[in-house]
């Protein structure tokens, strides 16, 4: 079933999202929550905290897209409610990537960044976070999406651009 795609290239429309038809778009203006984990404050975000779910990584990243002259604003996905569907082993599963990040940009555009080491399922949540993105692009509706992988703190500067 994840294989089967419409084929652009013969003419047939692409595939387009699902949208959940009691939630409207998502946003950061009311998210409130606690947490336990460790904090990093944040000036380009609409909350006040990017939540830690590593020890360094991620700190780190988002140190990156503080500073980054490429970023209008970001957020680290938790308690955001921001998840891929995914197929694996016949079950369905939600991927959270790690961030969401509207780059600084003429038309809207955003970047889903994860920052990740090893994960066995790796190329299944991209593959899912691939799809994601090219059904939301073939709508239009909410500007111009990518995907990222960044595997070390270094490879974040170059994946904004």
């Amino acid at each position: 079933m994840e294989a089967i795609r419409p084929d652009t290239s013969q003419g047939e429309a692409p595939e387009v999202p699902r949208y959940e038809a009691t939630r409207g778009p998502g946003s950061t203006a009311e998210v409130d929550f606690w947490t336990s984990r460790e904090v990093r404050e944040v000036n380009k975000s609409h909350l006040n905290y990017a939540v830690a779910d590593t020890k360094l990584w991620e700190q780190s990243a988002a140190y990156y897209l503080d500073k980054s002259k490429a970023v209008e604003a970001f957020v680290k996905n938790s308690g955001l409610g921001f998840a891929i569907p995914y197929l694996h082993n016949g079950q369905m599963h939600d991927y959270v990537p790690d961030f969401l990040v509207r780059l600084n940009t003429d038309t809207p555009s955003y970047l889903i960044l994860e920052t990740k080491g090893y994960d066995p399922l790796e190329d299944v949540k991209r593959a899912a976070a691939e799809r994601w993105v090219a059904a939301v692009n073939a709508d239009g509706t909410y500007g111009k999406w990518r995907y990222a992988v960044a595997k070390k703190v270094s490879d974040v500067p170059d994946l904004l651009q």
